[in-house]
């Protein structure tokens, strides 16, 4: 909207056209979104407490999980409000990518908001049933998915391999379609499960999402993309934008959430952001550096596989206790010790994912 506005007054004052630089309006994207996380977050906790929407707490968990019960939960909302007005304040509103992301995330939200609130409001420990769950999440990726393969040029339906300068796998309707699919839903579960730990899930996200804003200026800009051999798609590089409003609204979320966490962001914040994590990674086709970039989501997701596979085929258990973070609790691990540790091998993945844009 500022922008727009911006575009409007330059023609009376040439200053305005600073708002013409992606750069600096992803630079006023982070600050405004961290800006309304930090002035809204302690009303948000507050309202949260009064109405006693808190945390419930496994009683077969840690231990020291124990006094967490009760904590403000649904804080994600909070994060996915900053994402949104900062994003349309700052973004082109004629670029579809925007939206596409946009739609994406609030959806996903929503659906994670019922499962929140079917669990803390209305005391229903199941929540949104497991399989209206993921059958909302399928209609909501399978339809994005078929209106980008159907909107899309040849260059954004192909799978680009990292570190391979020549090695792309053109992909037809039926593999791009459940290919977005995977990475949309996949993302988003991972980071629900990631969510665990006071931190624990956001700085990765904020961390992921910033990368991807990068890989998003540098596939938007046709100098760049040339020069690194990475697809040229004009427009996607509106995105930065929408990942800098992820970072700035992250950090802010993460000063109420660092241990020990005064809100959590429940199921409306986690499920949305791996979404968008993943949509944005689907539109500048790194849906492989994800997956590198996101290794801790991964590694928590497969040892819920693992876990699970392992008991029915066996009735043994491979960790103490799944997802992995709570293996490592269980082995004596103090909290902030997994928590930061666990951010320290995604700086270490992200920095990888970075460098495949040079090494090819």
């Amino acid at each position: 909207m500022l922008y727009h506005l911006a575009q409007l007054l330059q023609d009376f004052y040439s200053g305005f056209n600073v708002f013409n630089y992606l750069t600096f309006r992803a630079i006023l994207g982070v600050l405004t979104a961290l800006l309304i996380s930090l002035l809204i977050g302690p009303r948000m906790i507050r309202k949260l407490t009064q109405y006693n929407i808190g945390q419930t707490v496994r009683d077969d968990g840690p231990e020291t999980h124990f006094s967490k019960a009760g904590t403000p939960t649904m804080g994600g909302a909070l994060i996915l409000v900053a994402i949104g007005v900062s994003t349309l304040l700052w973004s082109d509103l004629t670029n579809r990518y925007t939206w596409v992301v946009l739609a994406v995330t609030f959806a996903f939200g929503v659906i994670g908001w019922i499962d929140d609130y079917k669990k803390l409001v209305k005391r229903d420990p199941k929540g949104l049933i497991a399989r209206y769950k993921y059958a909302a999440q399928s209609v909501v990726a399978l339809v994005v998915a078929i209106y980008l393969y159907q909107s899309a040029s040849a260059v954004e339906t192909q799978l680009i391999v990292p570190v391979f300068k020549n090695l792309v796998i053109p992909l037809g309707p039926v593999a791009y379609v459940l290919l977005t699919y995977f990475v949309i839903v996949g993302t988003s579960n991972a980071v629900n499960l990631t969510d665990g730990l006071d931190g624990l899930a956001i700085l990765p996200t904020v961390m992921v999402g910033g990368a991807l804003g990068v890989f998003a200026y540098l596939s938007g800009h046709s100098v760049f993309a040339g020069y690194l051999a990475i697809p040229y798609i004009p427009g996607v590089g509106e995105l930065v934008i929408f990942c800098g409003a992820l970072v700035g609204a992250g950090l802010g979320f993460l000063w109420f959430n660092t241990y020990p966490a005064q809100v959590f962001m429940g199921d409306v914040g986690a499920l949305a952001l791996g979404a968008a994590l993943g949509t944005v990674a689907v539109l500048v086709r790194q849906e492989l550096v994800l997956f590198i970039m996101g290794g801790v989501f991964v590694m928590e997701t497969v040892s819920v596989i693992l876990q699970v596979g392992s008991y029915k085929l066996t009735g043994k258990r491979i960790f103490r206790m799944a997802p992995l973070h709570h293996h490592f609790e269980l082995k004596g691990w103090p909290e902030p010790r997994v928590i930061v540790r666990f951010w320290i091998i995604t700086v270490i993945l992200v920095l990888v994912g970075l460098a495949t844009l040079k090494v090819r």
